[in-house]
């Protein structure tokens, strides 16, 4: 007797369940047969299933393979569609290896101006900001009583030095009578002892007149080097004392200025190689933005050790300032000139392009198709990279546009980027 087939209506939760599951396995089955054998099928399968990419693809490759004209995929036909770039020359030129850092400005030295003696402040001789020679007169103090000192050391030497000259005679006459045997050897004796101890009485008020003349001398405030004066730290009238640790104004040494800066210790060998051959480290400071170099100048000497912390070595130049525009604390970029590739093959800055196989350049070929060529880089200076590759200078290098390009493609050359 034949089976008859059970309504869906009439079936049991199990047997509806294992129903429908046998009816979606047969469906996935006859699909994959037939996107299998009909390729238009499976185009469409993987479109609902996110392959979007791999079908424009192919998409993509067919028309440029079968186009109008039938004429080669890679352009120059009516029907082709060349990439618009930007190319740059490749040149040989000297590129400079340099080091960039960041570096704090220094004064040479700095001095802070104290008074050495104790007084009210009676003038001013300078102006804030102003420059100044080393022993230039800024400032005075009122030198009365320096002066009252002064005199009354003189007036106690020449008191001590008449009588040790009254002393000196008695041990002259003294002496005498002693060789005519008309008096003790014992007074003779004393006599001279009074004269050496008048002796160093008399040197002890001079050296009360000389402590005097200096105590008189410091009521003038001089430069004590050469460099430019910051804002006064008095008022005129005021009383200075020795001990203020403001002082009366500061001075800082910036003709020349100094740089500090740090560079890697992968540098340090090439570094000290170059110092030990006496040959000038050139230095250059530019602005925050790097567009204005600010001054020039050579390294003049290293730290004593490498920071462990940060890998890098301290280094001090010195740079001109002769214009007085560099001010100590200022933050400058850094450009330390190690040595000079001579004659080296260079390409533009943004030809070179980065990818998993390493660096390379898109070359221009003669039929507008492009050409992938790894390039190994060296120093970069400015807008050009110095390479080592196989390249010869004249050929042109893909600038713009390269992030649509694969070898071979076809490309036309809508703006030269300038050297």
């Amino acid at each position: 007797m034949d089976k008859k087939l059970t309504p869906f209506s009439t079936m049991s939760p199990i047997q509806y369940g294992a129903s429908k599951l046998w009816l979606l396995s047969v469906l996935a089955v006859m699909a994959f047969a037939a996107s299998w054998f009909y390729p238009d099928i499976k185009n469409k399968l993987s479109t609902l299933l996110g392959g979007e990419e791999m079908v424009a693809s192919d998409i993509g490759r067919a028309k440029s393979e079968g186009g109008k004209s039938g004429k080669d995929a890679r352009g120059g036909g009516e029907g082709s569609r060349n990439t618009p770039v930007s190319v740059g020359e490749v040149r040989n030129r000297d590129v400079r290896f340099t080091v960039q850092a960041a570096g704090t400005l220094m004064a040479l030295n700095t001095a802070v101006v104290r008074a050495k003696v104790d007084g009210e402040l009676k003038a001013l001789r300078f102006t804030e900001g102003q420059y100044v020679q080393a022993g230039q007169l800024l400032a005075e103090i009122d030198s009365r009583p320096f002066d009252a000192q002064l005199n009354q050391a003189q007036g106690q030497w020449a008191r001590d030095t008449a009588l040790l000259k009254n002393a000196e005679l008695d041990l002259q006459r003294y002496q005498d009578l002693l060789s005519k045997d008309a008096i003790a050897r014992q007074q003779v004796e004393t006599q001279a002892a009074l004269v050496r101890q008048l002796l160093g009485t008399v040197q002890a008020d001079q050296a009360q007149i000389d402590l005097a003349r200096l105590q008189l001398s410091y009521t003038r405030v001089t430069a004590p080097i050469s460099g430019r004066l910051g804002l006064k730290q008095v008022e005129l009238g005021s009383l200075v004392r020795a001990s203020d640790p403001n002082g009366v104004v500061s001075i800082t040494q910036t003709q020349p200025m100094a740089v500090v800066f740090s560079v890697p210790e992968i540098h340090v060998p090439l570094i000290m190689r170059q110092l030990k051959l006496g040959k000038a480290l050139v230095v250059e400071a530019w602005d925050r933005d790097q567009k204005i170099r600010l001054a020039q100048g050579r390294v003049s000497t290293t730290d004593n050790a490498i920071d462990v912390a940060t890998g890098t070595l301290r280094l001090k130049a010195t740079l001109d300032n002769r214009d007085g525009s560099l001010f100590p604390n200022q933050f400058a970029n850094i450009r330390l000139q190690l040595d000079t590739l001579k004659n080296a093959l260079v390409v533009p800055v943004q030809a070179v392009q980065r990818g998993a196989a390493g660096t390379f350049v898109y070359v221009v070929q003669a039929d507008k198709t492009v050409q992938v060529q790894a390039v190994q880089l060296e120093a970069v200076e400015g807008d050009w990279q110095a390479v080592i590759a196989d390249l010869k200078a004249g050929q042109q290098v893909i600038t713009d546009g390269a992030d649509r390009l694969r070898n071979g493609s076809g490309v036309e050359v809508v703006k030269a980027a300038k050297p």
